[in-house]
């Protein structure tokens, strides 16, 4: 499995050899941009943007351009998320629209981006059901996700440690599915890691604001620090090698 470390630190990917994943967000209101060293991905900041506005205020043109600046500019960039729609109950109560409207936007969405850069499917949903149906929608669409280098799985972050997602990500592998969790936990990724081909999650941010800073550090808190980073992508790591044990047999 490849393990994408996020950031909301752009500077980083020109600091590090390891693969980040940084939101559109981040990058949108920089006028330089870092040269990256490796390999990154970029996260399209859906969830804030619907969050904020109910719906997406950014255009595809100029997310499109967004991307090819950071292509030319950054250099590196395996791969970015489309404009897509989030299915949580709270997200349907912001927008006013069905988890159906949802999922008939983001597939549209990756039809106008899918010729324009590296852009990658994502299924929305919130039931099994709701994902069987929305991979249907692709079908339709004469989209073959079995085919796609990599198949985002959308509206699982905040629930990635539950049996409802595990049962998810088992039940849409057998469909031959390289599976992308975003913002995948420890939790998760020990339940259903095996069942996916890449995740990526900025959770160390989250439980560094709550923790000590480590020894050494002279912040606050170690909630934008890439040594604690580094050390929480260690420990993913870990268990990603466990998993690999496991598998084998081992």
């Amino acid at each position: 499995m490849e393990f994408w470390l996020g950031t909301h630190e752009p500077s980083w990917l020109a600091r590090v050899s390891i693969p980040l994943f940084v939101s559109h967000r981040r990058l949108a209101r920089r006028r330089g941009l870092p040269r990256a060293k490796v390999a990154w991905a970029l996260d399209s900041g859906g969830f804030t943007e619907l969050s904020l506005h109910g719906g997406w205020r950014t255009s595809v043109d100029e997310y499109v351009d967004a991307v090819d600046r950071y292509r030319e500019g950054i250099g590196s960039l395996a791969w970015a998320a489309p404009m897509d729609w989030m299915c949580e109950p709270v997200m349907l109560q912001t927008t006013g629209l069905t988890v159906r409207d949802h999922q008939e936007r983001t597939v549209a969405n990756f039809l106008d981006l899918r010729s324009q850069g590296p852009f990658i499917p994502v299924l929305q949903g919130w039931t099994i059901d709701d994902y069987e149906a929305c991979l249907a929608l692709y079908a339709e669409a004469g989209v073959d996700l079995s085919r796609q280098r990599l198949v985002g799985l959308g509206s699982v972050c905040r629930r990635q440690s539950t049996a409802q997602v595990e049962e998810i990500v088992r039940c849409l592998a057998t469909h031959g599915l390289n599976l992308h969790g975003f913002g995948v936990k420890k939790t998760g990724l020990a339940r259903y890691g095996a069942a996916i081909s890449s995740a990526d999650s900025m959770a160390w941010s989250y439980r560094a604001r709550r923790s000590p800073p480590l020894p050494g550090c002279t912040h606050k808190s170690c909630s934008n620090c890439l040594r604690y980073a580094l050390r929480w992508r260690e420990e993913i790591i870990g268990i990603d090698t466990q998993l690999e044990l496991t598998d084998r047999g081992s």
